[in-house]
């Protein structure tokens, strides 16, 4: 009743004031007391967002029959600034627009602004997002709370509504605000129920097993990216990261974007090699890659614990509006980045970490970006972590009749994996053809004929020897030196065998790991993976069973044996000689004692 009274007061002065620049000042009539209560739905957000809600236009509704369209607002002041605020909103999709009544207004934004419905969501770059923006300092908006998200008492009419404050529920991303929700409200007793578009850009991050690699990521299917993948120390690692950005991108001034992401200290970047592109339409499209990384500075750092950081940030440009600089982004667009790293010596294997919820080397993305059109704030997106694998071979040399280890076997480990020859995995640090590597690299050999020191394995006094880093894949083993030439002068034929693992994507850890030779080594008896049986004396080698791989420690254990070879001592050497002397001897005198025989008889018979 004291709306109305207000409103009637006010009215006979209004139909006489111009506004500045001769535009008629909007006419205040009388309404119906409005009752209608607008509740928001807003999923995971409901209890710790906040909105708001401001009326644009006053009207008589019934069904859906609308009439008496006006400028709400209590006094002249409240309904210029609501004018003012849709006709600027409005000429910036139309300039030659040039009417001021409330009724020209309604009538422009039911037929243009393609709001459709009595609550219809607004599309990031639609006029009423524009409005709200111009509106975003009112001070007639009216508010909810946390633990009350409605608005009551609502008068007939257009309402614009939209998030008002976000809060980070726990394990959520920090919401951003929603773009408005235009509503038809018909003031009666009657309960509205509205669901805010929602509009939080997220991240994702993906790495690429090395068999899938491509010279330009870019070409490289969608598909074929993954959450995990193992490789070799030294080898460098794709990932890809793709950022969203928020579904009411047009109504920001400017627009902060930064990828954060976190290696652990097994992984080393590689700088220099880093891009970004904006990505329009379909990402399997080389065609529809923009390189946008000009716009964006990329920073390491070195972390204390031996973690890097890396922040991939838009530049705040000429006119400092950040993401906003870009021409070639809008709301619908994805901000892909591609760098690389290379697994170093801190890397784990298997699922031995220092991080408690990943296996392997992980590492870890989060995006910040701007998160309301209407002021300054940033959100940041949940987490997205990948994580890349690598494996330790235990190779033991052993005596193949009493199963103990030996001491200076040399060994080289190359890869067996299809257009990989000559390459070997490097057992120290050194240098292969003028390239220094590191232990657990695979380098390329040209002169296999004098291999260098630093590609060749030696078994300690327990024969064992240990080679960390090695990716799943095939492998071959060749002896190059045996423990004691004079005891063991023959080497262990080369062999052949393969790692493979599979992985659970959620766990981010080796779910299976295995180990076999190739086939045509499977029938020998002088290998054997895991803890050998111990049977001793039957010069064969056999392991216990499921003790050949470790997945938690990502080990792999092989047994090569080697069989000594055995002579007669010097003494039965010397035995033997003069055994065969004397037999000898015996033999020329039986030889000559049969010849004289024969020669006695012969001379008998003749006489």
């Amino acid at each position: 009743m004291n709306k109305n009274i207000a409103r009637l007061a006010v009215t006979a002065g209004l139909t006489a004031a111009l506004s500045f620049g001769g535009v008629m000042a909007p006419v205040t009539m009388a309404f119906a007391e409005g009752n209608t209560t607008v509740t928001f739905d807003y999923g995971d957000y409901a209890g710790s967002t906040t909105y708001k809600g401001i009326q644009i236009f006053a009207a008589d509704v019934n069904g859906s029959t609308v009439k008496n369209i006006q400028w709400a607002g209590t006094n002249v002041t409240e309904q210029q600034a609501i004018q003012d605020a849709v006709v600027r909103a409005i000429q910036k999709k139309e300039p030659a627009y040039n009417k001021t009544t409330a009724q020209d207004a309604a009538d422009w934004l039911n037929e243009k602004s393609g709001v459709t419905g009595s609550t219809s969501q607004v599309a990031s770059d639609n006029v009423l997002s524009m409005i709200a923006d111009n509106l975003k300092n009112n001070a007639t908006w009216q508010k909810t709370s946390a633990a009350q998200p409605s608005l009551s008492n609502l008068d007939a009419g257009y309402w614009l509504f939209l998030t008002d404050t976000t809060v980070k529920p726990q394990d959520k991303s920090t919401d951003a605000y929603s773009a408005p929700v235009y509503a038809l409200i018909d003031g009666t007793d009657t309960t509205v129920n509205i669901t805010p578009k929602k509009s939080v850009p997220t991240v994702e991050k993906k790495i690429l097993d090395d068999n899938k690699a491509e010279d330009n990521l870019t070409t490289v299917p969608v598909k074929d990216w993954d959450d995990v993948a193992d490789s070799q120390i030294g080898q460098e690692v794709n990932y890809k990261l793709t950022g969203t950005i928020a579904s009411n991108y047009a109504t920001y001034d400017s627009y902060t974007y930064k990828f954060t992401d976190t290696l652990s200290k097994g992984l080393s970047y590689v700088g220099g090699q880093t891009q970004v592109f904006a990505v329009n339409k379909d990402q399997n499209n080389i065609d529809q890659y923009t390189d946008i990384t000009e716009n964006f500075t990329v920073t390491p750092t070195t972390n204390a614990d031996g973690t890097t950081t890396l922040a991939i940030n838009a530049n705040a440009g000429e006119h400092g509006k950040y993401l906003k600089e870009i021409s070639e982004v809008d709301a619908s667009t994805q901000i892909v980045v591609f760098y690389k790293a290379v697994l170093n010596g801190n890397a784990v294997f298997g699922n031995t970490t220092d991080n408690t919820q990943k296996g392997g080397n992980p590492n870890t993305v989060k995006l910040e970006y701007s998160n309301n059109p209407y002021g300054v704030g940033t959100g940041t997106t949940i987490e997205d972590t990948v994580a890349d694998f690598a494996f330790k071979l235990n190779l033991k040399k052993v005596d193949q009749g009493t199963e103990q280890g030996l001491e200076n076997a040399v060994f080289t480990i190359q890869s067996a994996d299809k257009n990989t020859e000559n390459q070997y995995i490097a057992s120290t640090e050194g240098t292969v053809d003028g390239v220094s590597v590191v232990a657990g690299q695979l380098v390329t050999v040209t002169n296999t004929e004098n291999l260098p020191e630093c590609v060749k394995f030696t078994s300690d006094k327990e024969g064992k020897i240990s080679v960390s880093g090695l990716d799943a894949g095939s492998y071959k083993v060749t002896e190059v030196q045996t423990p004691d030439p004079a005891k063991y002068p023959t080497k262990a034929d080369p062999f052949t065998f393969i790692i493979t693992a599979t992985y659970n994507n959620d766990t981010m850890k080796v779910k299976t790991l295995e180990a076999k030779v190739s086939e045509a080594d499977e029938k020998r008896t002088d290998i054997a993976f895991g803890k050998l049986d111990g049977n001793v004396g039957d010069n064969a080698l056999h392991g216990q069973e499921n003790t050949g791989t470790n997945a938690d420690a990502g080990e792999v254990t092989i047994n090569v044996g080697n069989t000594k070879s055995v002579g007669l001592p010097l003494t039965g050497l010397n035995g033997v000689t003069f055994t065969w002397i004397a037999g000898g001897a015996v033999l020329c005198i039986g030889v000559a004692h049969l010849i004289r025989s024969r020669k006695q008889a012969e001379e008998s018979e003749q006489e």
